[in-house]
């Protein structure tokens, strides 16, 4: 057919394209809010707080192991600033990992609160209406009996549900009579309980990590301590810690035993166990004998005191050029391998006529290798030696830096013994003596002590923590053991007196207990009306 002369085409229209409003700032909160207080968010930052606490168990940690970082920093000149600019040092006080902390506790309280107030207004809810078509669901069945009317079949199915705590509730169409029954809200309970429990963890760990403390304290045989601040080595106090908080009372240690393997040639010389024997005494009290292990902490006043390490403390008595005493005490030194091998460090900044400093080794049970070197070949005192490389110059002790205690600064100070000097290390076996270089004095091996590294800790909210810790498990196990499910029983009267009975049956989630309930519901109304199945 043509067109009229007339006709005019109009143009395509542009295509269109969707834009977005845009958000306004209130707008961008409300979703920064949602994203933040969603599941999968907690998922994620509870997965990276995992993540994040990896370094802590890697690197030594100046809140347990002040020690280990102090040789870190000897051992890894270059990279251990760079690691203590990251804070892995002190990766649970750090910015981030307190961050992902603090991020997860917020998202869970946004989480939970709102499915709080959900499932408490699904627990007054009644029961959903029965469903028309039955048959849509993934458990059904059906019968027909002529011996009974559907009032009983309804009174048999009701009374049968409610004695297998459901919550039950009866909804009639015309001449179908039906109820509905719901049960397995425990499981969301449980859910709920969790995260709640989890929250009440995080909420403990943070408060005794700010009214708590540890402390760390090498104590040698025969030696003791206060608990109070001057008597650590180091301490790490919570951000709220009081001193006044301290509990008054000391400890003493009286000897320490490791009982080494011997029998066993592929394990000969590993530690089977160690005991620290010490004696407690609170403020007023009377001294008590109590022992330390590796897994046996000691309590006393509310904290506990923890057995971190041991190792050999070399008696060194130094003497001036006149015989008299300069220097007397046992050293700890810090064993460098399984058969402790120790290093050590010994400061003389008075008494002598220039500052010396000493660094010495240790060998418990001394031996010689093919290059010359000596090494320990067993951790036991068979036959103890120490050897001193003999520094002299300027300490450093006067410049206000604090300086470790186990570690010497070599750099202003000229080698005397050991090394490239030509002039062999002092090497002593228990109760020898040897001069010291330039006519400084003497040196004399006295004998060895063992030492014992102990770590303090007290946490007010430990026992808390045990009680949401078991909280998030109950709650775990009633989330994943208890079933969610609906049960309907559909009683329709046919023409001629004969009553049609459905049974169907509906999980929430993964339920594979689903079919076999809706078969006993069934064969429990027949047997209560007495019908053959």
């Amino acid at each position: 057919m043509s067109r009229p002369s007339d006709h005019f085409d109009s143009p395509a229209p542009a295509k269109a394209s969707a834009t977005s409003p845009a958000l306004s700032p209130r707008e961008w909160m409300r979703w920064f809010w949602r994203q933040l207080t969603s599941m999968r968010t907690a998922l994620l930052l509870l997965l990276l707080l995992a993540i994040a606490a990896v370094p802590g168990s890697i690197v030594p940690q100046r809140s347990s192991d002040p020690n280990g970082v102090t040789q870190y920093f000897v051992n890894n000149p270059k990279s251990a600033p760079i690691l203590d600019g990251f804070q892995m040092f002190d990766v649970y006080t750090s910015a981030w990992f307190s961050s992902i902390y603090l991020l997860l506790f917020i998202s869970l309280i946004g989480c939970v609160i709102p499915r709080t107030k959900h499932h408490i207004e699904a627990l007054r809810a009644d029961p959903p209406k029965t469903p028309v078509n039955l048959s849509r669901l993934p458990a059904h069945l059906t019968r027909d009996v002529t011996s009974v009317s559907a009032e009983a079949v309804i009174e048999a199915a009701h009374k049968i549900t409610r004695g297998l705590r459901y919550r039950v509730r009866r909804y009639d169409r015309g001449s179908t009579l039906t109820i509905s029954a719901e049960r397995g809200y425990a499981r969301e309970t449980g859910n709920l309980i969790f995260h709640f429990a989890l929250v009440g963890v995080l909420l403990t760990v943070g408060f005794g990590g700010g009214f708590g403390f540890a402390g760390q304290r090498v104590v040698v045989e025969g030696q003791g301590f206060t608990n109070s601040l001057l008597a650590y080595d180091s301490f790490n106090p919570g951000r709220f810690f009081n001193p006044s908080t301290l509990p008054p009372y000391s400890i003493s240690l009286d000897s320490f035993k490791v009982v080494y393997e011997q029998a066993n040639p592929n394990a000969i010389g590993q530690p089977l166990d160690y005991n620290a024997s010490v004696t407690t005494q609170l403020r007023g009290g009377t001294p008590v004998q109590q022992n330390i292990k590796v897994n046996e902490p000691l309590r006393i006043a509310d904290t506990d005191v923890y057995l971190l390490g041991n190792g050999y403390a070399p008696t060194i008595t130094v003497r001036n050029p006149a015989g008299e005493v300069i220097f007397t005490d046992s050293t700890p030194f810090l064993p460098q391998d399984r058969n402790l091998t120790s290093v050590g460090v010994i400061k003389l900044p008075d008494g002598l006529s220039q500052q010396l400093g000493m660094i010495g080794f240790f060998y418990p049970t001394v031996s010689t290798g093919h290059s010359g070197a000596l090494f320990s070949m067993y951790p036991d005192l068979i036959d103890p030696e120490v050897t001193f490389n003999v520094y002299a110059g300027d300490l450093g002790l006067n410049a206000g830096v604090a300086r470790s205690v186990y570690a010497l600064d070599t750099k202003n100070l000229t080698q005397l013994t050991g090394g490239k000097t030509g002039v062999k290390s002092i090497e002593l076996k228990p109760g020898e003596s040897a001069d010291l270089p330039n006519g400084l004095g003497t040196v004399t091996f006295d004998g060895v002590k063992r030492f014992a590294s102990l770590d303090i800790h007290r946490d007010p909210t430990q026992g808390w923590v045990l009680v949401f810790a078991l909280a998030a498990l109950a709650g775990l196990l009633i989330s994943l053991f208890i079933p969610r499910r609906r049960l309907w029983v559909a009683v329709t009267t046919l023409p001629g007196g004969a009553v049609h009975i459905e049974t169907a049956g509906l999980a929430r989630g993964d339920d594979p207990t689903l079919d076999s309930a809706v078969t006993a519901l069934d064969n429990a109304v027949a047997t209560n009306l007495g019908l053959t199945s």
